[in-house]
């Protein structure tokens, strides 16, 4: 059994130039997202097996062959998810109807194709985690940071991936197990 996933992966300038925000919170209790991992996951399938996998990466086919390329922005780097006690720092984007489109499209498609996915209901916040906050260290924190950070990154997406996701004690080794690119 893989720990599937679907996202979309940044290009590497942008990746390189996130990664040079991170050297801000080098010295906060974090754990920083290496480069190579960093992605915006767009839908979460969960545990699949060989023969879900395959399904996964022909219904991920199938929805890709109804969109064109599209632009994502990301406008802001800040503690996540919003209204919640922070465990994250993350780029946050802008509500983008084309992606959400596409999330509905996936969840609607892979239904029945993996026993284990569930649809989330709910619209795409676009955001890629860049650290993940050591809670316990955090809150013994006596000024806790102030990380707010307006950024303009725009991306543009003409493919989605089919990801695996192993979870090792070093942290996730992600690794890419199909590109479809859209029409």
């Amino acid at each position: 059994m893989s720990r599937i996933f679907i996202a979309i992966n940044l290009p590497a300038d942008i990746k390189k130039k996130i990664a040079d925000y991170q050297q801000n919170w080098r010295d906060l209790p974090v754990r920083l997202v290496p480069a190579r991992n960093m992605h915006l996951t767009v839908v979460f399938v969960g545990y699949a097996s060989n023969e879900e996998t395959l399904k996964i990466c022909q219904m991920t086919k199938k929805a890709a062959e109804q969109y064109e390329s599209f632009n994502l922005n990301f406008q802001r780097i800040c503690l996540g998810p919003p209204r919640k006690p922070p465990r994250l720092i993350w780029l946050e984007g802008e509500k983008n109807q084309a992606l959400i489109a596409l999330k509905k499209e996936l969840e609607k498609n892979l239904v029945g194709a993996a026993r284990n996915f569930r649809s989330e209901y709910r619209d795409l916040m676009p955001h890629i985690t860049l650290a993940r906050i050591k809670q316990m260290e955090w809150q013994r924190l006596q000024q806790k940071p102030e990380i707010e950070e307006a950024v303009d990154f725009n991306v543009l997406v003409n493919s989605i991936e089919v990801m695996e996701s192993e979870l090792k004690r070093t942290g996730p080794e992600y690794n890419i197990l199909e590109t479809v690119l859209f029409r």
